[in-house]
C-alpha cells in the first residue's frame, strides 16, 4: 500500500474556476473520448494537455504543426518576411548561432550572436528556452503519470468507467414511455391530443418560460407547466380546456365525450456538473431522462485520489443523496440513482480508505473500504478465496506511525478484523503436496494414485487397484518412503508371502510408491531372426515357447522358389563354451530339410527353437533365373537375346541376332558392360577422385561423379571375333551386356586443347599429325606428348616418346582425337633472365671455389 500512498503527494492539483459559457459541454448520449475533459484542461491528470501552447513528453503527438520538436530545425520570419532558420547544434554539440537577414547572425545588445538551445520551443514570437533540469523534471513527470496509471487501472471499478469498449454502453434510455413522475421543463416536446366528440392537435414545446399556449382562438391564455409532473401538467390543461370543451368533463351538459392525452414527443437537455476528484471533471448537456449513473458514465468515473463509496448529488445547494458505486458493482442494484435536473451536481469526494489485496483470490485490486468494514467484507469485495487458496490464515501487512507489521489473522477472526487504510492483505495458496496419497505402479491393472484413507496395507491397495498382473513378479516388491526430512528410503517385501499370509500385512503411510516389477522386466528380451531365400527375412522376432522351424519360416512368409528346402540351417549359441580349449565350441549347428508346404503333418522336424536361434535359409544352387544380353546397331534382328549356355560368346550374339549387314563397321563395335561396384570399390575410387583434384598442377582433369553403377565400354575386335570364334578374342556374354555394331563411320572428332576443335571427314593415308592441321593446331598450353585417341570400339591409344621424338597413334573412322591442356603458367622473360642469373652466379662461384682450393694445395 505504500505504493497508492505515494502516488498521493504527487496528485496535488489546481482547477482554475471557469465562467460555464466558457465550457464546451458534450452531446447528450455523446461518450467522451478517454482521456479529454471538457471545458478547460486541468495540468496533472493522465491523459490530459497542459496549458494551452505548451508540449510535453506525454502529448507530443497534440504538438500544434508550427512548434518544432526537440533537436528539430526551427523556422520563423523575420519583421520583412525574410526566412530565419534556428538550427539545433553545431557537430560540436554546441547550440548554434540564430540566422537572420542574408543568413548573418543575429546578435544581443553587447555584441555576441544569439544561440538557439535545441531544446527550445518556438511559441509565436516568443521562444522559451528548457534547461537540463526542465527536462528532467518532464521525464520524472512522464514517470510519475505512468505510476499513476498502473496504480489506477488496479483500483476495483477503473475498468468499469475507463474501458473504451463501453463508451457507448452505458447511455440513457429515451425510447421508453412516458415517465408519469417526469417533471416538465423548458424545451420539452409536449404532445397534446383531443380526441373523442371533439379533435385537435395542441402540440408545442414549453417556453423558456415554462409556458405553453393555446391558439385557434381557445381564448386560454398561457399555462404555466415548468416544475410539473407530467400526470400534473395534463390535469392542469385538462381543467383550463374544460372551460371551452365542456366534453371534458360529465357536468349539465351530458356525459364525457371528449378526451385529452399528454405525452412527451422530445426531450429537452439539461446540464450537469461533475465535480470534485472525477476522471473528467466538467459540465455535460445531456438527456433530460438521464441518471447520476449516466453523468458518472460520462465523467469516466472518479480519480485517482475520488471515491466510489460515496458520491454526492448537490441540488439546490443541498446533498440530494449519496451512491455507493459498489453496490452496483458488485450487486447490480443502483440505489439512489435518481434522475437529474438542469444544474444538478455530482461531487465526487476523496476516498476514505483503501486496502489491497492480493494472492489467491478471485479479484486482486485496490479496495475501498468504509469505517468500520472488516477483513470478511473486503473477501467479500474481492469474489471470495481461488479454489486453491489457504483460508485457515490471511496475512495483513498494516502501516504503523513508525514502520510497517505483519499481522496473522485466522478465520475465526475475519468478521471481527478491522481494516485501516494502507492495509495490503495477501492470500497464500494450499501447500502443492498431498496429505493421503500413496502410489502404486507396475504390473497391476490399475496403477496411480490412491487414498490413504481407504489403503491403509498392501492388501488393500493391491485389491483396489484390480490385483496383479499374471507377470507380476512377487518374490520381491519395493516400498519407496518419503522419510520427515525429505530422504528417501527403500523397503523391500517379499509379496508372496505377505498374500500367502506367511508373514503380516504391511502398513502403508503417506507418500508411499509401492512398485511391483514384471517378470520380463526382470530378464534379456528374448528374440529369433531368420534369414536368407525367405519372402519376409526378419530380425528380432519375438520368441515364444514352442516355436518350431517351421513356425517361424511361416512368420517369415514361408521359403522362396529360390530356397534350397534341403539345406535349413539353424545356428543356436552355446551358453558352456570351454574357455581354456582352443578347439572348444562356440556355437551348434542342425541343418534340416524342410517341406515347402508348411501344412501341420507328421513328417514335420518338430525341432523346437530356442532364444537368439538364428534361421538360415540358402540359395539352392541349381536354381537359376533368366539373363538377357542385347545387340544394336547393324544387325539383321536387333534386340534382347537370352544367354542359354553359361559360355556363350559375343560371336554366338551375332549369330543369334541374324548377321551383320552390309553398312556395319565391324572395327567400330563396342561391348558396353554395367559393373555394380563394391563398398571398398567405392570407397577406392572415392580416394583416387579426390587425389586427382588435389593434383591439378600438371593437367586439367574432369572428375565425374562416383556412383556404385558404373557403365564401361570394352574395346573388342570384332573382326578377329567373327573371324575365328570361340578364340581368345571372343569374350563371354555377362546379364545386362550390350553389344552395339556402328554404321560406317566416316568422321573423325578432334576435341580438347587445339585452335578450332572440329569434326573432320576421314581420308585414308592421313596421319595424326595431319588431322590435328585441320583443327587449326596445338595451342600454347596443349600437352602434345600426353595426346591420345579413343577408337569407335572404346579402346584407347596414347601418344609415345622415343628420344626426342613424339610417335603419335594412328587415326582409323569414328576415331576421337583428344588433346589435354597444361595449368604450369608458361615461363616469361623475366623469369628467363632471373633463372639464367641465379645459374651463371652459382657456376662463377663454383669455379672461384674449385681455383682457391688449387692455389691451397
Amino acid at each position: 500500500m505504500g505504493l497508492f500512498l505515494q502516488s498521493q503527494s504527487v496528485t496535488a492539483q489546481v482547477v482554475a474556476p471557469t465562467a460555464p459559457a466558457a465550457q464546451p459541454s458534450a452531446r447528450p448520449g455523446a461518450a467522451q473520448p478517454s482521456g479529454t475533459v471538457p471545458g478547460n484542461t486541468i495540468p496533472g491528470r493522465a491523459g490530459q494537455t497542459g496549458l494551452p501552447g505548451t508540449t510535453s513528453p506525454n502529448n507530443r503527438a497534440s504538438t500544434p504543426a508550427n512548434i518544432p520538436t526537440n533537436g528539430q530545425n526551427q523556422t520563423g520570419r523575420a519583421a520583412n518576411g525574410s526566412v530565419q532558420t534556428q538550427q539545433g547544434t553545431n557537430a560540436n554539440g554546441q547550440p548554434n548561432a540564430q540566422n537572420g537577414q542574408n543568413g548573418q547572425p543575429v546578435l544581443n545588445p553587447d555584441g555576441t550572436p544569439v544561440v538557439t538551445d535545441p531544446n527550445a520551443v518556438e511559441q509565436g514570437d516568443e521562444q522559451v528556452q528548457k534547461s537540463t533540469e526542465e527536462v528532467l523534471e518532464d521525464g520524472y513527470a512522464a514517470a510519475r503519470a505512468r505510476e499513476r496509471e498502473r496504480l489506477r487501472a488496479k483500483i476495483f471499478g477503473y475498468e468499469i468507467f475507463n474501458n473504451p469498449l463501453y463508451a457507448n454502453t452505458f447511455q440513457a434510455n429515451n425510447n421508453v414511455a412516458t415517465p408519469r413522475n417526469y417533471v416538465v421543463g423548458p424545451g420539452d416536446a409536449l404532445n397534446i391530443q383531443l380526441y373523442g366528440y371533439t379533435e385537435a392537435d395542441f402540440s408545442q414545446s414549453v417556453s423558456k418560460e415554462g409556458n405553453i399556449y393555446f391558439t385557434q382562438q381557445t381564448g386560454i391564455g398561457p399555462v404555466n407547466v415548468s416544475g410539473l409532473t407530467v400526470e400534473a401538467v395534463k390535469a392542469r390543461i385538462a381543467s383550463r380546456l374544460s372551460s371551452k370543451f365542456v366534453g371534458l368533463k360529465s357536468s349539465s351538459y351530458g356525459p364525457q365525450n371528449t378526451y385529452l392525452e399528454v405525452s412527451l414527443g422530445g426531450l429537452r437537455s439539461i446540464r450537469v456538473s461533475v465535480l470534485g476528484e472525477a476522471f473528467r471533471p466538467g459540465t455535460y448537456v445531456m438527456s433530460s431522462l438521464a441518471t447520476v449513473m449516466n453523468a458518472i458514465y460520462q465523467a469516466a468515473g472518479p480519480d485517482l485520489l475520488g471515491s466510489y463509496r460515496r458520491v454526492n448529488v448537490i441540488r439546490g445547494g443541498k446533498v440530494l443523496t449519496t451512491l455507493d458505486l459498489y453496490d452496483y458493482l458488485l450487486t447490480g442494484i443502483q440505489r439512489n440513482d435518481i434522475r437529474l435536473q438542469d444544474g444538478d451536481i455530482i461531487r465526487f469526494g476523496k476516498y476514505i480508505s483503501r486496502v489491497e489485496i492480493t494472492g489467491t483470490v478471485n479479484r486482486n485490486n485496490i479496495f475501498e473500504m468504509l469505517p468500520g468494514e472488516t477483513l470478511d467484507k473486503l473477501l467479500y469485495y474481492a469474489a471470495d478465496f481461488a479454489a486453491n487458496a489457504y483460508r485457515n490464515r490471511v496475512k495483513v501487512t498494516r502501516l504503523t506511525d513508525r514502520e510497517r507489521k505483519v499481522i496473522d489473522v485466522t478465520q475465526n477472526d475475519f468478521k471481527t478484523f478491522v481494516m485501516q487504510d494502507g492495509d495490503q492483505v495477501d492470500v497464500e495458496q494450499l501447500l502443492d503436496r498431498f496429505e493421503n496419497q500413496v502410489n502404486i505402479q507396475g504390473a497391476v491393472y490399475r496403477p496411480g494414485r490412491y487414498s490413504l484413507d481407504q489403503n491403509k496395507t498392501i492388501r488393500q491397495l493391491i485389491d483396489n487397484a484390480e490385483g496383479l498382473k499374471g507377470d507380476a513378479f512377487t518374490g520381491r516388491i519395493q516400498i519407496i518412503r518419503t522419510r520427515e526430512d525429505l530422504s528417501f528410503e527403500t523397503i523391500p517385501i517379499n509379496l508372496a508371502d505377505v498374500l500367502n499370509g506367511t508373514t503380516p500385512d504391511v502398513p502403508l503411510q503417506r507418500e508411499d510408491q509401492v512398485i511391483i516389477t514384471s517378470r520380463f522386466e526382470l530378464a534379456e528380451g528374448a528374440s529369433v531372426s531368420i534369414q536368407g531365400e525367405v519372402n519376409v527375412p526378419a530380425d528380432g522376432v519375438q520368441f515364444a515357447s514352442n516355436m518350431t522351424l517351421e513356425d517361424l519360416i511361416f512368420r517369415a512368409g514361408g521359403l522362396k522358389e529360390s530356397a534350397a528346402a534341403a539345406q535349413v540351417e539353424v545356428v543356436r549359441r552355446k551358453k558352456d563354451v570351454d574357455i581354456n580349449s582352443k578347439s572348444a565350441q562356440v556355437a551348434e549347428t542342425f541343418i534340416f530339410n524342410v517341406d515347402r508346404d508348411l501344412t501341420i503333418k507328421s513328417s514335420d522336424s518338430k525341432f523346437l527353437l530356442q532364444p537368439f536361434d538364428q534361421v538360415i535359409v540358402r540359395r539352392s544352387p541349381n536354381y537359376q533365373i533368366q539373363t538377357y544380353a542385347r545387340v544394336e546397331g547393324e544387325v539383321t534382328l536387333p534386340g534382347a537375346y537370352p544367354i542359354k549356355t553359361k559360355d556363350q560368346k559375343v560371336s554366338d550374339m551375332v549369330k543369334l541376332a541374324g548377321g551383320l549387314t552390309p553398312f556395319a563397321y565391324v572395327r567400330g563395335a563396342t561391348l558396353i558392360r554395367t559393373i555394380k561396384l563394391s563398398d571398398d570399390e567405392l570407397a577406392q575410387r572415392q580416394r583416387s577422385v579426390d587425389e586427382l583434384a588435389d593434383d591439378a598442377r600438371k593437367s586439367v582433369v574432369q572428375i565425374e561423379a562416383v556412383t556404385p553403377y558404373k557403365t564401361e565400354s570394352i574395346g573388342i575386335n570384332l573382326q578377329k571375333i567373327l573371324d575365328n570364334p570361340g578364340s581368345d578374342e571372343d569374350i563371354l556374354v555377362l546379364e545386362g551386356d550390350l553389344l552395339r555394331i556402328p554404321k560406317q563411320l566416316e568422321t573423325v572428332r578432334l576435341q580438347g586443347e587445339l585452335l578450332l576443335p572440329t569434326t573432320v571427314k576421314y581420308r585414308n593415308g592421313q596421319n595424326f599429325q595431319d588431322y590435328i592441321s585441320q583443327a587449326g593446331g596445338f595451342t600454347d598450353k596443349s600437352q602434345r606428348k600426353k595426346s591420345f585417341v579413343v577408337y569407335a570400339n572404346g579402346s584407347v591409344d596414347r601418344t609415345r616418346k622415343f628420344m626426342f621424338f613424339n610417335i603419335y597413334p594412328r587415326v582409323e573412322p569414328g576415331s576421337e582425337i583428344i588433346v589435354p591442356r597444361t595449368t604450369t603458367n608458361p615461363i616469361t622473360p623475366q623469369q628467363i633472365i632471373s633463372q639464367v642469373t641465379t645459374i651463371t652466379s652459382s657456376v662463377f662461384t663454383l669455379i672461384l671455389g674449385v681455383l682457391a682450393f688449387r692455389n691451397i694445395q
